[in-house]
């Protein structure tokens, strides 16, 4: 078993940030920024839907649903690449990760993109970023079946540059440790010899299993979806294709929180200058999430009455469950490793720190729909956007910006146009999530262009706190961008 660099901010034995740690592979660079630019933009149109759902700048019902179709696809899309470079960065100094597969990945990505944006602005597809089979080619007239393809192959090259990627990074860690169940601790965890692997191996690990089967499992459904597009015969049950899609988009988007919370491990750190802990507790709590993330994607069905009831009573009890291994180690790990250290805080520290309320505040709601009886009333409400912007907004968003902070502040201080970003970002985004949460309390639907008086008020509430979030995100966005010349120049 080999490593190329142990002594990175974050992983066992390492108390404090290394040089190596803050010099980024231009590719890193590239994902961050293009990363940053996509996140402000998903967020311009995030606002825009809110300001015409409170009536301010009212939309034309088709527009608005592309906007939310964009909104959707483009930031699960968009934190999967910024995450995918959190991941290379660190998972990089342990294993000989291909550049070259890096940079496909990128340019698939792009070339998805392209694909994506031209059905929705261009050809009028709306229907959401889930692609549930088989309504991109069921429209009532509304885009044709070739912009229903258009999107669909475009979400398709998307999934297998991310596939080729993590296929390259599991056959990285197996060459260097000898197989993935070293590489998650399993010869510590079980028979308490051997030594830790890292804490980013041990994370990236888990990210390569889950992904691989979940984009895997993405990218059969979208091919059927795009035959049956052309050869209306060639089908597949409904119910099976929804289960892929949910399995797909389940791993995917909860696989973003696995890949960026290894920052908060790095930077905390390297902050607090104390080693983050990774033993048996560490690695039992990786391996329970390893598994409980692949068989809690039915929460997302409890409203198909088709399903089996076992396997809804059964995604009820592990939802309870799914999150907690990583999410308390992680949260108690952070709690413990800041507590009395005289840490000197920065926006980086500040943001990866405040991204451990996010995530743990966010599993709160998000538990409680995957409660049945809650789910029957919840489910199409705005409770759900409330529970999953409450994780991802403050949570996998807040480690992204935090990371990058990390990159071009080094050792800066902490300026008081960042005190204010920071501070802006987490009240205006508890204030944004808490809006949605309390609307989908009182019944508002989620996916509606047009609300009615009634609920406008939480609308305009809501789009006030959306304003705060942007703005603060701008700030972030800028100072990364300006700091990427030297980040270029490694200095």
């Amino acid at each position: 078993m080999t490593t190329l660099n142990p002594a990175i901010a974050g992983e066992a034995g390492a108390p404090s940030a290394s040089t190596a740690d803050l010099r980024a592979h231009p590719l890193v660079v590239a994902y961050l920024g293009i990363g940053a630019i996509v996140f402000l933009l998903m967020m311009l149109l995030g606002v825009l839907m809110r300001l015409s759902q409170a009536g301010y700048v009212p939309l034309p019902p088709d527009l608005f649903y592309q906007v939310m179709t964009a909104h959707g696809v483009g930031l699960v899309g968009i934190s999967g690449v910024a995450t995918t470079a959190i991941l290379w960065h660190f998972l990089s100094r342990h294993v000989r990760l291909t550049p070259a597969v890096m940079a496909a990945n990128l340019a698939l990505f792009l070339l998805g993109v392209a694909m994506i944006l031209a059905a929705i602005f261009l050809g009028g597809f709306a229907a959401g970023w889930t692609f549930l089979y088989p309504l991109p080619v069921v429209s009532g007239g509304a885009w044709s079946r070739n912009i229903a393809a258009l999107y669909l192959g475009g979400l398709l090259i998307v999934g297998t540059g991310f596939l080729v990627f993590f296929l390259d990074a599991g056959r990285a860690v197996i060459a260097a440790y000898g197989g993935l169940g070293r590489a998650l601790g399993w010869p510590l965890l079980f028979t308490g010899r051997g030594e830790a692997p890292p804490a980013a191996v041990v994370a990236g690990t888990m990210v390569i299993i889950i992904d691989v089967l979940g984009i895997v499992s993405g990218a059969a459904v979208l091919s059927i979806n795009l035959i049956n597009a052309f050869v209306p015969s060639f089908h597949i049950d409904a119910l099976l294709a929804k289960n892929l899609i949910f399995f797909f988009g389940h791993v995917f988007i909860n696989s973003t929180i696995y890949m960026a919370v290894i920052a908060v491990y790095a930077i905390l750190a390297g902050a607090t200058g104390r080693p983050w802990p990774v033993n048996r507790v560490f690695l039992a709590a990786w391996t329970a999430s390893t598994l409980l993330v692949l068989v809690v994607y039915p929460h997302h069905l409890l409203m198909d009455f088709a399903m089996p009831k076992w396997a809804l009573v059964l995604a009820q009890v592990l939802s309870y469950a799914s999150g907690l291994p990583v999410l308390v180690v992680t949260a108690f790990g952070a709690l413990a490793i800041v507590h009395q250290s005289g840490i000197r805080w920065t926006a980086a520290s500040a943001l990866v720190f405040l991204s451990m309320f996010g995530w743990s505040a966010g599993v709160v709601p998000a538990v409680v729909d995957a409660t049945i009886a809650a789910n029957a009333v919840l489910h199409n409400t705005l409770w759900v956007p409330g529970h999953f912007h409450f994780y991802l907004l403050l949570g996998v968003t807040a480690m992204v910006f935090g990371f990058m902070y990390h990159l071009v502040e080094g050792k800066g201080a902490f300026a008081l146009l960042d005190r204010l970003a920071v501070a802006a970002f987490a009240l205006g985004g508890v204030g944004f999530v808490a809006t949605f949460l309390y609307a989908g309390k009182e019944g508002v639907p989620r996916r509606f262009a047009v609300h009615l008086p009634e609920w406008l008020p939480y609308d305009r509430i809501g789009s006030l706190f959306a304003v705060v979030v942007v703005l603060a995100a701008a700030v972030f966005v800028l100072r990364f961008l300006g700091g990427v010349p030297r980040l270029i120049a490694g200095r």
